[in-house]
């Protein structure tokens, strides 16, 4: 991309919506934020994730996954495991009937360290673990049931019940995994305490640049000949079948991606939180984090941004004062999106400000009367930008 496409980029809707959110996380919150909020806005980011993920495979593909939370959570488990076993020298645990091993381990009479734990020693390949794991799982999965054109609310059931299975598999294998209380006690980074309050305003920072890194991969991908094949075959599958695209490749694609993105989160959430649990692997979890991605807009990358910061916002400060209440809100505030407006707070803003904006900066506006999208060539390859700045649809006059 030239010089003058990315000027022009940065001074149209879409660029000034994307530096305004630069400016809001990079700028105001960490000063008129103290250390403890800022690393709450920062594990929120790390949710911000798993809706991006979220708004590819279920915005733009149309496969819902409820069971997220499992590649959030491997991605977190790879991260914890390496911290786990920086903090447990022989000389940290010399106290232990067996020094140099995890002290859950150690309390459930392990004498050595399995050998699944053994590679995660190395930073290099933790890192690599971390996106490889979630991604080699969800190619099985979407192997396993793409090819065999399983898909709806059959995938949407069937994701759930392995988010399900994996967290009593990890709650089962206490010994090795920490069991219900998840591995904890996470002080280190490669000798780094990341405890302090200057650590946890340097892993916010690193998480706000790997988020919008994530939004620049997302934004690549539907705007290219490939986000156009996910979109015609969300509305026409059998179409795009029949026009010789392998769809079930183009579903396992956008799948193990989403899985990579949600995997960085569960990452940068174990380091800003400092442990990792199954509670974030469960149904509940998962279910919660399609509520981020439908609030903020599941046609949009930026409002799937704005749903986790403004839904984690909204729990922690309701369930501290109502805790017992906030499930029946959570429940009522996804009925209320689907209901009231599927768009979500994307669509709201484009029905109702977007028009202001125009009328304000006196921008021309053209009224086009909309294409179904099973109606555009998926065979279409126009430079430039084709996205709607808000909910990143498919502009019908450039099909």
């Amino acid at each position: 991309m030239s010089n003058s496409s990315v000027l022009k980029w940065f001074v149209s809707r879409e660029g000034m919506y994307y530096l305004l959110l630069a400016l809001l996380l990079v700028v105001i919150l960490p000063l008129v934020l103290d250390p403890f909020r800022l690393n709450m806005v920062g594990k929120y980011l790390t949710y911000a994730f798993v809706a991006i993920g979220l708004v590819m495979c279920w915005g733009k593909a149309g496969i819902l996954s409820l069971g997220q939370g499992v590649f959030f959570g491997l991605g977190g488990y790879c991260m914890a495991m390496f911290l786990k076993l920086e903090a447990s020298t022989p000389e940290a645990t010399a106290i232990q009937s067996t020094p140099g091993i995890p002290d859950f381990m150690d309390w459930n009479q392990l004498t050595e360290l399995p050998w699944f734990w053994e590679p995660f020693h190395s930073f290099s390949f933790t890192l690599i673990a971390i996106i490889g794991v979630p991604v080699l799982l969800a190619f099985v999965i979407g192997f396993a049931m793409f090819t065999r054109r399983v898909g709806g609310v059959y995938f949407a059931i069937i994701t759930q019940a392995i988010a399900a299975i994996l967290t009593i598999l990890i709650i089962g294998q206490q010994g090795y995994t920490g069991g219900v209380n998840g591995i904890t006690d996470l002080q280190t980074l490669l000798g780094w305490n990341i405890r302090t309050d200057s650590a946890k305003e340097i892993l916010y920072f690193v998480c706000v640049g790997l988020l919008f890194l994530s939004l620049f991969v997302a934004r690549l991908v539907q705007n290219r000949k490939l986000g156009r094949i996910l979109v015609a075959m969300n509305a026409q599958e059998t179409r795009v079948r029949f026009s010789g695209y392998d769809v079930a490749a183009f579903k396992i694609f956008v799948f193990c991606l989403a899985a990579a993105f949600a995997g960085i989160g569960g990452a940068l959430f174990t380091l800003i939180v400092g442990f990792m649990s199954p509670s974030f692997i469960g149904i509940v979890a998962s279910i919660e984090m399609v509520i981020f991605c439908a609030l903020g807009g599941r046609l949009s990358l930026l409002g799937a941004v704005y749903g986790a910061l403004l839904v984690n916002a909204a729990k922690s400060g309701f369930s501290e004062s109502f805790p017992e209440l906030w499930p029946f809100a959570m429940g009522a505030l996804f009925i209320g999106v689907v209901l009231a407006f599927p768009n979500g707070l994307a669509g709201l803003y484009q029905t109702y400000v977007m028009p202001l904006e125009d009328r304000l900066f006196k921008r021309k506006s053209t009224p086009v009367e909309p294409k179904p999208v099973a109606q555009k060539s998926v065979n279409e390859n126009e430079e430039g930008s084709d996205c709607d700045p808000m909910l990143d649809q498919y502009s019908p006059e450039k099909s």
